[in-house]
């Protein structure tokens, strides 16, 4: 039984974000439009230097769920948060937004942070403490919810500690033996440099589709030219979505290039979950069966969405833009 179009497994975050200037990033050693992993005294420490922020339950491949339900889907999430009170920010949050999220709360470190730093261009930094997040062991892994859904959707920045890679593996094997669609997102150029080897295994063994931008699909496949890494990308996948900006996105399957623009977006406020959203638009259409023009198009949609205001969860639902957009009945 597929009575979820998506379930997504990956860092159960909440997102504190504040604006600051170039200035404040170089005085705080942060490297702009990266994101970097913190521990609890650095995490406390940007918290107290930085201006007001919003809170609001974020992680990437919950974001990616949060949209595919905005679109009017049925999307799950695994994530592991404390019993804090930023664990309670995220639980409400992406149940609000629709997502079904039983996983047990843990004990031990607290529910994961980010502290995402936008400057005036709409650049986020994005620095992260995870917390709690990486215990996420094979044990907690809901095999009836990922059996239940057309496609699992892992967070490449999952990979980052070694307690949540069996986790990660077992979903992925989970979905292949029921015959599920399995789709990865690398999720930051800094991720890949660390963890290339095995996401290049992952990615031959067990990945049907590949999202990525331009930086880290280079980096995946060691090289400067995109063209070279989206024909590597082409043959070592089933479907690839590789985003690039202001440029869109470009689409390979074996058979088929689908280039599609960017949607238009009057002032860029904050790129924060741009690719996440595209992950959801797409998600969503390839689970009800729209050609990947049409599946790209509703990554377009939602990425100039996230980005139009603070935060990487949508104001409006998705589906009532894309209805207006006629990508939609």
């Amino acid at each position: 039984m597929q009575d979820h179009d998506v379930v997504a497994i990956g860092n159960a975050i909440v997102d504190i974000i504040g604006r600051c200037d170039d200035a404040f990033l170089a005085a705080h050693g942060r490297v702009k439009g990266s994101m970097q992993l913190v521990d609890a005294p650095t995490v406390e420490r940007l918290y107290g230097a930085m201006g007001p922020g919003i809170e609001i339950s974020g992680g990437s491949a919950a974001n990616t769920a949060a949209g595919v339900a905005s679109f009017g889907g049925k999307a799950g999430f695994i994530g592991k948060v404390a019993s804090d009170q930023f664990g309670q920010v995220f639980r409400h949050d992406i149940r609000a937004a629709g997502v079904t999220f039983d996983t047990p709360p843990g004990g031990g470190d607290p529910t994961g942070r980010s502290l995402i730093l936008v400057t005036p261009d709409g650049q986020r930094t994005m620095n992260t403490f995870l917390g709690v997040s990486t215990h996420l062991g094979s044990g907690e892994v809901d095999a009836q919810l990922i059996r239940s859904a057309r496609i699992l959707y892992l967070e490449g920045y999952l990979f980052d500690r070694p307690e949540a890679k069996a986790a990660f593996r077992q979903a992925a094997d989970i979905a292949a033996n029921a015959g599920r669609q399995v789709a990865l997102s690398l999720s930051d150029p800094f991720c890949v440099d660390r963890h290339r080897a095995e996401f290049l295994e992952l990615v031959h063994k067990s990945v049907d589709i590949l999202f990525a931008n331009e930086a880290e699909v280079t980096s995946l496949y060691e090289t400067h030219s995109f063209g070279a890494a989206a024909e590597r990308a082409r043959a070592d996948t089933r479907l690839s979505a590789l985003t690039r900006s202001e440029k869109g996105s470009v689409i390979l399957s074996s058979g088929e290039a689908v280039e599609v623009p960017a949607a238009p977006v009057e002032r860029v406020v904050d790129t924060t979950g741009a690719g996440d959203l595209y992950a959801a638009g797409f998600l969503f259409g390839v689970a009800h069966g729209m050609s990947l023009e049409a599946a790209g198009r509703l990554g377009s949609l939602a990425a100039a969405e996230i980005i139009s205001h603070i935060g990487a969860r949508p104001q409006v639902p998705l589906a009532e833009l894309a209805r207006k957009e006629g990508l939609m009945a």
